[in-house]
């Protein structure tokens, strides 16, 4: 069997970091952990043929050789998964598909002429499929109705990649999350009890990347890293000997839990073992609203503290919030701005609250008849308004949310946020808190961070340099994590413009053009404190 794997192209979006992939000379953020694992799973007397089409298109040649055509995709991802499935199709080529798009929505990738769908874990999936192909099946639909035992899962196969082109791997510990947030689909894709893999797995994915020359950062791509405690506290005591004898070769950023900031001894096992930064949803200030969503995870320990607790134990904070919950006030956006300007998280991903298939929101949402026609066609595009019928004033959900993009990203304050959030954090004495870039690439993207920061912009050139020799001063170890922050800025320089394109034509208006309620005269810690009172 000849099989041709591809991974769709991503549109731009907020985590697509385009800019700032162009000035470090990749293609692409991290590789597509779920079909190298795939491909691992096909038989080893398989011809494999693997594409990034993020990185480069597959030859057409590459179409003529195949039998099978395997695609897997997130919702983000659908015109391009749309258009492949279509293309062998017409080509006469059998399509087989997978990943969260066909798992939550199975029916759009029927309709777009898919022959086999491999739904769920493909631990499970796979080998079903595998036999229905051996036994001459035309097509079929394969579930599972259990959740697999994820330390039997392969090593991806890293050997497929041009790694290169990346600017981080990607390896995954555990799936799943202990949590029930109304919105999220993760405890539906992957369920509510984490599954960990045995440390000699990872550590064993570690260890061939290392041998295949990668040298720099690893997301760790868990759904919540610390979701299982006992068993990561026991996987960060054996990566920490690892780490050491290999000299640090890695360090990673992984997504969890605000109540990270509640495990002290957890920080400090993650420092010593390498890690740089951290993902959390943190979703808004607004307390009413986290107990509607049901993420009562958030409410246990003011978040403020939390965030600072978990910079100063030495971690990076990326976060995550969210527009347009049930019950929400007027001025949430707002709110949110002045969390995001007194923790001085650098890059606060700002979003519109969607309901996504199969969600407890979904589902909830559809009994009460306020699901939008178009719902599951609307849902998983950033920019896009709601797929629902929200209890507030769409319109003005629509201006918040482009008001506090545009204002977060402003320039100049984004770059003090950075100042700020790096002069916060603890200096690892472990390992280097940066992504690793090798160092022809860091030259090239220092000489066009200078060029558009440090002279291009003159609103921004005094400050530019004034701030760097402030970190040189006072955090020189992180000089490089604070270097790069500022390159990733110029991504979102102009994705706030697109942000506000994209939305203001769904509004019909330009949503800075239209007034906002004037801001209360309160310091920003005042500020959160009103949505959190």
């Amino acid at each position: 069997m000849n099989a041709l794997l591809l991974y769709p192209h991503f549109p731009k979006t907020f985590w697509s970091f385009d800019r700032l992939l162009e000035m470090a000379g990749v293609k692409a953020f991290i590789p597509p952990l779920g079909i190298l694992t795939v491909a691992s799973l096909l038989p080893p007397h398989w011809n494999l043929r693997f594409h990034d089409r993020n990185v480069a298109e597959e030859p057409e040649d590459d179409w003529q050789w195949c039998d099978l055509v395997i695609v897997s995709a997130m919702l983000v991802q659908r015109e391009d998964f749309h258009h492949l499935i279509r293309k062998a199709v017409t080509m006469g080529k059998k399509v087989a598909v997978g990943g969260p798009y066909p798992t939550s929505l199975p029916e759009h990738a029927l309709q777009s002429g898919a022959h086999y769908l491999i739904l769920d874990e493909g631990e499970l999936t796979v080998p079903a499929f595998l036999e229905a192909l051996q036994q001459g099946a035309p097509t079929g639909v394969f579930r599972a109705t259990e959740k697999p035992d994820v330390s039997l899962s392969p090593r991806p196969r890293y050997d497929l990649l041009q790694r290169d082109d990346y600017l981080m791997m990607a390896v995954q510990f555990s799936r799943g999350c202990p949590f029930n947030c109304e919105f999220c689909d993760i405890i539906n894709l992957y369920g509510r009890k984490p599954r960990t893999k045995q440390n000699h797995q990872l550590l064993g994915e570690l260890q061939t990347l290392y041998d295949l020359g990668w040298r720099g950062s690893i997301f760790m791509v868990d759904d919540n890293f610390i979701g299982n405690q006992h068993n990561v506290k026991h996987l960060l005591r054996d990566l920490i000997p690892w780490m050491q004898e290999h000299r640090y070769p890695f360090n990673f950023l992984t997504e969890a839990s605000v109540n990270l900031a509640e495990q002290p001894d957890l920080l400090k096992l993650m420092a010593q073992a390498g890690f740089f930064g951290v993902f959390l949803g943190i979703e808004t200030p607004d307390q009413d609203s986290l107990a509607v969503t049901r993420k009562q995870q958030n409410t246990r320990h003011p978040l403020v503290e939390a965030c600072q607790t978990i910079n100063s134990a030495g971690l990076v904070i990326y976060a995550g919030f969210i527009l347009g919950f049930d019950g929400e006030r007027t001025g949430a956006g707002e709110r949110i701005e002045a969390f995001v300007a007194e923790t001085a998280i650098p890059q606060p991903m700002l979003g519109i609250l969607q309901a996504l298939p199969n969600t407890a929101l979904w589902t909830r949402l559809e009994q009460e008849g306020r699901l939008l026609p178009e719902a599951d066609i609307l849902c998983g595009d950033q920019n896009t308004l709601m797929n629902f019928v929200p209890t507030r004033p769409l319109q003005e959900i629509g201006r918040e949310y482009v008001q506090a993009f545009w204002r977060m990203y402003e320039p100049t304050t984004y770059l003090e946020r950075c100042l700020r959030h790096c002069l916060a954090i603890t200096p690892n004495p472990h390992c280097s808190q940066q992504m690793h870039v090798p160092l022809v690439r860091a030259v090239r993207l220092l000489a066009l961070l200078i060029w558009y920061q440090g002279l291009r912009r003159p609103g921004l050139r005094r400050q530019f340099w004034l701030q760097l020799l402030q970190m040189a001063r006072q955090q020189p170890r992180l000089l490089a994590l604070y270097l790069g922050l500022c390159a990733a800025g110029e991504h979102f320089f102009e994705y706030r413009q697109l942000a506000r394109e994209r939305i203001g034509d769904q509004l019909g208006q330009d949503p800075l053009l239209v007034p906002s309620p004037p801001a209360p005269d309160v310091s920003a810690r005042e500020a959160v404190l009103v949505g959190v009172d």
